[in-house]
């Protein structure tokens, strides 16, 4: 680069809509702004459906196919219930099918400006900055990317897991599943079943009894049986390298466990901890916003019918509308968001901008 010249700088686009995040809510968004009639745009710091892609590789959903679709695009599966893998093809079919905008792999730096005149700055992963203006803004961020801490030592080290994908690397190994729900359940006898010395720590009396069907009874017949070590009403108070140490209160008697579990201190082995202890949504980045959060429950300032924020022409959509109570949102109620936006927005922007064009 000679020395009268500088880096070229990204030009601004511009939209009617820009959606952030692109999982199945925030496709939902853009695909009902686009059938309004407004120019949209999905940014997300991942790929299209980042956190599905991150759940485990062989994860079956708890729902039907039909409770999964969006854009009124049919979704076939040969299984009564459908494979992590299969979602991933079927949003892709359909962002395919819509011809969505969707860019991938870029951070939401900044968001300024007022309705109708908001700036978005997003940053690549090359480091590269990007400039969006746009009339509206849909926040669709969900809440699988901010794992829920336990702070305790050692929960730091590399060994400390938050995400479980796949079995195979932990052969033979003495892993700790830290958690009584779902996702500690598969993991646990998808470990043990693959080779692992397994252990679950869950500060719980028992597994949860809202576990899928037919989980439940497979990973408590492993532990009535020995070949899954467990220890509830129990806490992981700290991480080493080569052991856990866990806290026990008081005495604990377990239908799950026969005989009784002493309360106190005891350090057990361990290569590899698989940290599940759920996740939460970004409400530091929310509050970046301007988005006021309240309750105990954190739930965010908005709208019940247009899902509009407290901040004119920003909407909210997904998981985060229930702020800290997840459980209540999933893909099979929050995809019906991007209608009731939509419907917000034909009232309020009533035609795309100036010199863009109808998608």
């Amino acid at each position: 680069m000679g020395a009268s010249e500088s880096p070229t700088e990204s030009p601004t686009e511009s939209f009617d809509v820009l959606v952030i995040g692109a999982g199945p809510t925030g496709m939902a968004c853009a695909i009902e702004a686009q059938r309004a009639g407004f120019r949209s745009v999905l940014v997300d710091k991942g790929c299209l459906c980042n956190s599905l892609f991150h759940y485990p590789a062989h994860m079956t959903f708890f729902t039907t196919s039909e409770l999964l679709e969006i854009g009124d695009i049919p979704f076939p599966s040969p299984n009564a219930k459908p494979t992590r893998n299969e979602a991933l093809e079927y949003y892709r079919k359909v962002a395919m099918f819509y011809n969505l905008d969707v860019r991938a792999y870029q951070r939401v730096e900044s968001v300024t400006g007022e309705d109708l005149k908001f700036t978005v700055i997003t940053r690549d992963e090359f480091g590269r900055e990007h400039t969006y203006s746009t009339r509206k803004v849909v926040v669709a961020t969900g809440y699988y990317d901010l794992p829920n801490l336990m702070n305790i030592p050692g929960e730091d080290l590399s060994k400390v897991h938050h995400y479980y994908n796949d079995p195979h690397p932990f052969y033979g190994l003495d892993v700790v599943v830290i958690g009584g729900k779902n996702s500690a359940a598969i993991a646990a006898l998808e470990l043990w079943r693959h080779g692992a010395r397994v252990t679950v720590v869950y500060r719980g009396p028992a597994m949860q009894p809202h576990i899928k069907y037919w989980i439940l009874p497979d990973i408590e017949n492993r532990i009535k049986n020995g070949q899954i070590a467990a220890y509830f009403n129990t806490a992981v108070t700290r991480i080493d390298p080569d052991s856990v140490t866990l806290e026990t209160p008081v005495p604990v008697l377990s239908r799950l466990i026969p005989g009784r579990q002493d309360s106190g201190t005891r350090v057990i082995k361990n290569d590899t901890v698989f940290a599940m202890t759920g996740y939460s949504p970004d409400f530091e980045f929310l509050e970046s916003l301007g988005v006021r959060i309240a309750g105990e429950d954190r739930c965010p300032a908005c709208d019940p019918c247009s899902l509009e924020s407290n901040v004119p022409g920003m909407y909210l959509a997904g998981v985060i509308v229930a702020g800290d109570r997840t459980s209540e949102i999933f893909i099979e109620n929050g995809r019906f968001h991007g209608r009731q936006i939509a419907e917000d927005l034909k009232l309020k922007l009533k035609s795309p901008a100036p010199g863009l064009v109808r998608v």
